[in-house]
């Protein structure tokens, strides 16, 4: 759904209120009970989100933004990105106690001018992070700040920060208020939450995941790596945050499915030939490639199920006469597609350079 408020367009992009949303595909539907109708989901600076109940029942679609209750004083301002049953479903899988914890409430729609008052509030937050880094600077602390978040009402800013060690920033709290003239809440973040906020461009060549769907960080570790066959190079399996990448753990799966048919990768194959040493694998091909260390310049191709096979011929005593006789053949199959294509083209007549100088 896009905003239905054309006035806070450029608020939005500015904000950051995109990033990380869910999809409402029930948006069209009726919910088949009303229990849960005045539930939404309200998104904030970047990724951070929080559920609210709309007590008043205003009519509300996805889009707007709302003015809601803040976490302990004021009022802040957000974008709802879901309503309904959908809100329930989340809070259910974020096993959040709402007896506990009771939700808070969502006040009005955002008017004309509780708008520009947010908008000015937002184009102070880029000077505010530059003098808060200034103060750090001078009062030499081992912290770095990330970013920084003002309330809606302009009373609060929430301060982002990254730190090896255990800091005491009283005095920089201290000194924040004294500059700034609001109330200031410092809160740590660990270095991939600093990475989605910052946000980038991947390897890839597209946004970070961490900083436009992704809304939890899994742990990811080097039997990922090793799994997909990678080489393990810091430089290629890391990523902006300077951990492994989240995406290693995207197909994961299906490379542990993969090679559930493979044998232990150090088991030699014996012949009469010589033995057989393992060069690489082809996981979804379900190839081994195979050489004899006395001709390291011969590459054999092997199917799994024939690997298999003479490993449990070796395990009974026989000995084959030479990995060729189970060689692979089909290894080119891929290539001589391609230039059959390449066979196909209209254009395979046409005369090339008939405009070359005599």
């Amino acid at each position: 759904m896009s905003c239905n408020n054309c006035n806070t367009c450029n608020v939005s992009e500015k904000r950051g209120c995109g990033t990380s949303s869910t999809f409402d595909w029930l948006y069209q539907i009726e919910s088949p009970s009303n229990e849960n109708k005045n539930l939404v989901e309200v998104q904030f600076k970047g990724d951070r989100k929080g559920f609210y109940v709309n007590l008043e029942q205003e009519r509300l679609s996805t889009g707007d933004f709302v003015v809601v209750q803040a976490e302990k004083r004021g009022h802040d301002i957000g974008k709802i990105t879901m309503k309904g049953e959908l809100v329930a479903l989340q809070i259910k899988r974020k096993n959040r106690d709402i007896k506990k914890e009771p939700l808070k409430k969502v006040y009005r729609k955002a008017t004309k001018r509780d708008v520009e008052k947010w908008e000015a509030t937002i184009n102070r937050e880029s000077e505010i992070l530059t003098k808060a880094k200034k103060i750090i600077t001078v009062l030499d602390l081992e912290m770095k700040l990330s970013d920084v978040e003002m309330q809606g009402d302009a009373t609060k800013a929430t301060f982002y920060y990254t730190a090896e060690r255990r800091v005491d920033f009283r005095p920089l709290i201290k000194e924040y208020s004294k500059e700034f003239k609001i109330r200031v809440e410092m809160r740590q973040i660990g270095i991939r939450q600093e990475a989605a906020k910052i946000g980038g461009i991947g390897s890839c060549g597209r946004e970070l995941c961490c900083s436009t769907w992704m809304t939890s960080f899994p742990a990811v570790s080097t039997n990922s790596v090793r799994y997909q066959q990678l080489a393990i190079n810091p430089q290629k399996i890391s990523g902006q945050c300077g951990r492994l990448k989240c995406c290693l753990n995207f197909e994961l799966d299906s490379y542990v499915d993969a090679l559930s048919e493979f044998p232990n990768t150090k088991v030699r194959l014996k012949t009469k030939k010589g033995e057989g040493k393992l060069l690489k694998l082809d996981v979804f091909r379900k190839k081994m490639f195979y050489f004899y260390p006395k001709q390291p310049g011969e590459m054999i191709a092997l199917n799994v199920k024939d690997v298999n096979k003479i490993i449990r011929l070796n395990n009974k005593g026989v000995l084959p006469e030479k990995l060729e006789e189970y060689e692979d053949t089909n290894r080119d199959k891929g290539r001589e597609h391609k230039v059959g294509l390449e066979a196909d083209k209209i254009d395979r007549f046409d005369k090339k350079n008939r405009h070359k100088k005599r």
